[in-house]
């Protein structure tokens, strides 16, 4: 079977990644001379804690292991397993993580809820006062801004695969035909665009008007090397506002009773930190729904974030070396974990995770090459 790939984001790429290993030809196209995307913008996080139960939950553990089994053939990838704390302070947040711990399917997500003294054995840079801690041992991470490119040199391993940068498909030609901004046509069993959050020109032409897929902006920021180790990914329980996992009557009366503070709320921000390979730290996010987007990034929730973080280190941030912003693609159908449709004849467009796109794309991935037969 011959399989194009449209699109070189961590979605394309684990789409590729399917059809090669299932032994298929593969060409993949990328408009950019590398994605560029929310596939790098983000924190590498594989993020099992807070997912809905049900399918959800299944596709994210299934993506679990899929990146363990892919990071021990790809060391690039920098898998490593360190799971997450969530430090919680005060009787309201403890009884939302209490609430988790009780879920059914809280063995599966390896919840446990810890005391400050076990949560600091795990993480001893976890300095600051917090009341427990919610510990996931299923969560992991990766490195994104590297990630792609180390899955891409293991493909180009392979006769099989072949990688178009720097062209843009413009159209569909016939079933399993794109051509592209060179006026090379690509003929193929199958085409899945994995196009991220270009949601216009062919993606609405194929697509329709009804697409419920929204784009979705945050902020972002990475710091100088934390000069020791940070062994888990820490969040806060502002997270647990933004988490289906995470709903229950504690987490309703925490709203109730312990709004987020002002720019929190106004910018929809959790706290997610995730130390890199080279010991700086990934921290964020805030959340923009409403279109047209903001064109420049602003301070304000970065000094909420540092505020945060330092509050729960007990020390200084080192210097914020880069701040970014990103824009990703969020099926608006809570129900599905990506948006899957067949726009032509041997066409298939897949998109909309959300931020789900990095912890679930290899399970996400795997089911569409089933669905298709591959």
């Amino acid at each position: 079977m011959r399989v194009t790939v449209v699109g070189a984001g961590v979605l394309g790429t684990m789409h590729a990644w399917q059809a090669v290993e299932r032994g298929h030809t593969v060409v993949q196209i990328e408009r950019e001379a590398e994605a560029r995307g929310a596939s790098l913008r983000n924190f590498g996080q594989i993020w099992v804690s807070g997912r809905a139960g049900g399918e959800e939950l299944r596709t994210a553990l299934r993506a679990r292991e899929l990146w363990e089994a892919i990071g021990g053939r790809v060391p690039g990838l920098g898998f490593r397993a360190n799971g997450s704390l969530t430090p919680v302070r005060g009787a309201r947040e403890l009884a939302v993580a209490e609430a988790a711990v009780a879920r059914p399917d809280a063995a599966e997500r390896g919840y446990e809820l810890l005391t400050p003294r076990e949560a600091r054995n795990l993480n001893p840079a976890l300095r600051g006062e917090f009341t427990a801690a919610l510990h996931c041992e299923r969560d992991a991470a990766v490195e994104p801004r590297t990630a792609q490119l180390a899955l891409r040199a293991e493909l180009l391993k392979s006769p099989r695969y072949t990688f178009l940068p720097g062209r843009e498909v413009r159209d569909v030609v016939g079933p399993g035909a794109v051509r592209d901004d060179h006026g090379d046509v690509h003929t193929a069993d199958a085409v899945v665009l994995c196009t991220g959050a270009w949601l216009g020109g062919l993606v609405r032409e194929l697509a329709g008007p009804g697409l419920p897929v929204r784009r979705v902006r945050l902020q972002m920021m990475q710091t100088d090397p934390l000069g020791e180790p940070l062994p888990t990914s820490v969040a806060d329980a502002d997270s647990f506002r933004y988490y289906p996992a995470y709903a229950s009557p504690a987490l309703d009366e925490l709203n109730a009773r312990q709004p987020q503070p002002e720019t929190a709320a106004a910018h929809r921000m959790q706290l997610l930190m995730v130390q890199r390979a080279d010991g700086g730290l990934t921290i964020g996010d805030t959340h923009e729904y409403q279109h047209p987007f903001a064109f420049d990034t602003v301070e304000d929730p970065y000094d909420h974030l540092t505020s945060v973080v330092e509050s729960l280190l007990g020390r200084p941030l080192p210097r914020i070396r880069r701040r970014w912003a990103g824009v990703y693609a969020q099926c608006t159908d809570t129900s599905r974990v990506v948006h899957r449709q067949r726009v032509r004849d041997g066409v298939w467009l897949v998109t909309g995770p959300g931020g789900r796109g990095m912890t679930c794309s290899p399970a996400i991935a795997e089911t569409t090459a089933d669905e298709l037969g591959w």
